[in-house]
């Protein structure tokens, strides 16, 4: 069993959405990498910044990512695998790219709370928080304003019978 710490540089920009990690950013690889009966099992952790654009409000980011996998590289004995070992060697980079990509938010944003911007003025509604209004008015749905909902009778015919049924 072996154990090492690597900084590499992304190879190529992992992610294609509003957030990724660009091509050159400093990857932190914790890897183990153990011998067993079948192969090479590897485990490692993997630290990365994604940079890219908040999905409400367009301001730059940046965002952590951390991932973890465990993959087992099969010796070549006829059967296929989809991770061999390779000339006593394992290849970690397309792991990494589909565990860091996979981990990366498809609507990133800058805060949970982030109110986006608003729709007349296109500002940014933290910067101009007197643009924002306590209830929003989608005209696709103004007639459902005057719909009044009718009192639900039924509740006490459903008591009724469940008394009778004691």
């Amino acid at each position: 069993m072996r154990e090492h710490r690597l900084q590499v540089a992304a190879p190529e920009q992992l992610g294609e959405g509003l957030v990724a990690v660009r091509e050159g950013s400093e990857l932190d690889v914790d890897v183990r990498i153990e011998s067993v009966h079948e192969g090479v099992l590897v485990t490692a952790d993997v630290f990365a910044t994604a940079e890219g654009e908040c999905g409400r409000c367009l301001i730059d980011i940046a965002l952590p990512v951390e991932v973890e996998f465990q993959e087992l590289f099969a010796y070549h004995s006829g059967e296929p695998f989809e991770f061999e070992v390779q000339d006593d060697h394992v290849d970690l980079e397309p792991l990494i790219r589909d565990a860091v990509v996979l981990a990366l938010p498809f609507q990133p944003v800058c805060r949970p709370d982030c109110p986006g911007l608003d729709p007349e003025t296109g500002l940014r509604l933290a910067d101009h928080p007197e643009l924002v209004t306590p209830e929003h008015s989608d005209p696709r749905w103004a007639a459902l304003t005057e719909f009044q909902a009718s009192e639900d009778e039924g509740a006490d015919e459903a008591s009724d019978t469940d008394l009778q049924k004691d």
